[in-house]
């Protein structure tokens, strides 16, 4: 619809029963893949409801892939009790090990 001025392509709009808005104050969207996640950082992030869906359109301002490392509880279990170490400290030493329970184990007994 080229060459329509915003007012009439907002009563246009508003005839089809579409409702826009921006949302304010958004920091950044995370989008969580298997492994990684996807970081949209100061986004425009426009809401549209049309028949009763709700849209997101999302325009990022930068963007960051980030690997993200699942550890299995029974793992941090298994470092805490050969190490004899707290939760978040096996679970420092899996992350800093990238998952190897047998490496993790040895950096924390100093072995």
């Amino acid at each position: 619809m080229m060459g329509m001025n915003p007012r009439q392509m907002k009563k246009l709009m508003r005839q089809l029963g579409i409702k826009m808005e921006e949302l304010e104050g958004v920091k950044e969207v995370v989008l969580r893949l298997e492994g990684k996640e996807i970081v949209l950082k100061d986004p425009v992030v426009t809401v549209m409801v049309v028949q009763g869906e709700k849209t997101y359109q999302i325009v990022p301002g930068s963007e960051e892939v980030r690997e993200v490392l699942e550890i299995p509880e029974e793992d941090v279990q298994l470092v805490m009790e050969q190490a004899g170490v707290d939760r978040e400290t096996a679970l420092k030493a899996l992350k800093e090990t990238k998952g190897d329970i047998a490496e993790a184990i040895l950096k924390l007994t100093g072995e």
